[in-house]
């Protein structure tokens, strides 16, 4: 069996340096590893329905612009099929098959469903289709056979779900489904990379983050207004590092070279830390430094950007291709689940024949 990578986006708006770290990067550098032998990117427009149903409109605005920045970030479609979810249509089948190994109460208990329901206020009225994306990312997931799913720490219940629904099936109907394991971002800053204003999680809904795509003037002024430690409100205070989203953004950000070209004061990070904690380094200096740093990641980014705008038509093209391989990957996939779940009628032919026999026999 192959290795084989699934992970995507909901297109809800454009995409932030919290998805950079927590999984695009990470995107690129495994695309470019060659260990694996299929990696499929997937805009998931579909599930981004279930709570934007009344505002269509949103979700197809920004098809491109999150496919832009995945082609601005390094994923290169020679290497990665880039698809996007409601274009293959095997995916909402294998969610409804899916629905009957699951119960209410397990989705209830799901923690990544509970916060997102809490975050949206949605206690009393929860759509349907959203209490339900757990079983349909489990059809995303598995549709593909992925091995491996590259994601924040925040998803991980969800891979668990989906470990269950493949478990379940494979004990009822016969081996069909693979069971995927989680990859996780390897430095423990880019987990979850908190807001600017210092919210545990950066989110578009929250208004609270840098996007990719922002201008260099638009870094500089989040950057330069971002929440530090309240209590450090002289240079001389002492301040504190952990929690800190000043430093946290470096720690996911910084190189040790990039000081001897914009802050030769220290040699690393862990000496500016050591300066912060004891007093006598003020915020503006060390959000600065931060800016430089994070000017020098986004740059290239945003002209690869700038180059894709001016061609639209392809990019669209690059997503029509990817959708159709991604079609007939899923539609296997499909046929080998209905076959175990014997309602493959018209493609079995010993049961047509033993039928057959059976009623010329009576």
């Amino acid at each position: 069996m192959g290795k084989i990578i699934l992970t995507g986006d909901r297109p809800t708006g454009r995409l932030h340096v919290g998805h950079y770290v927590g999984s695009l990067k990470r995107r690129v550098e495994l695309q470019n590893s060659g260990a694996f032998d299929e990696i499929y990117i997937m805009i998931a427009d579909a599930q981004a329905l279930t709570d934007n149903a009344d505002n269509p409109e949103k979700v197809r605005q920004n098809i491109i612009e999150v496919a832009l920045d995945y082609l601005s970030v390094g994923l290169d479609p020679a290497k990665s099929t880039l698809f996007i979810q409601s274009q293959v249509e095997a995916l909402t089948e294998l969610t409804f098959y899916y629905m009957n190994l699951v119960t209410v109460s397990r989705l209830q208990r799901n923690p990544t469903v509970k916060s997102e329901i809490q975050m949206r206020n949605f206690e009393t009225s929860i759509p349907v289709g959203f209490f339900t994306y757990p079983i349909s990312q489990a059809a995303d997931i598995t549709a593909f056979k992925a091995t491996t799913v590259p994601v924040g720490e925040d998803q991980e219940p969800m891979i668990e779900q989906t470990r269950e629904i493949v478990r379940k099936f494979n004990s009822v109907y016969g081996e069909a489904l693979v069971e995927p394991e989680i990859l996780l971002p390897d430095n423990a800053a880019c987990l979850r990379l908190p807001g600017i204003d210092g919210k545990a999680k950066m989110s578009k809904s929250l208004g609270n983050c840098i996007y990719l795509s922002d201008t260099e003037e638009d870094v500089k002024k989040k950057v330069m207004s971002m929440y530090t430690d309240p209590d450090h409100l002289k240079v001389s205070d002492p301040g504190k590092v952990e929690g800190n989203p000043v430093f946290i953004y470096l720690d996911a950000f910084c190189k040790d070279e990039l000081f001897a070209e914009y802050l030769p004061d220290y040699t690393c990070l862990d000496e500016m830390k050591a300066h912060y904690q004891r007093g006598g380094l003020g915020d503006v200096k060390v959000k600065k430094f931060l800016n430089l740093v994070l000017q020098e990641e986004l740059a290239p980014i945003r002209a690869r950007r700038k180059e894709w705008e001016q061609k639209i038509p392809e990019v669209y093209e690059i997503l029509h291709t990817g959708s159709e391989k991604a079609r007939a990957t899923a539609n296997a996939t499909l046929a080998d689940v209905k076959r175990c779940m014997r309602i493959n009628y018209f493609d079995d032919l010993e049961l047509i024949q033993s039928q057959s026999e059976k009623f010329k026999e009576e």
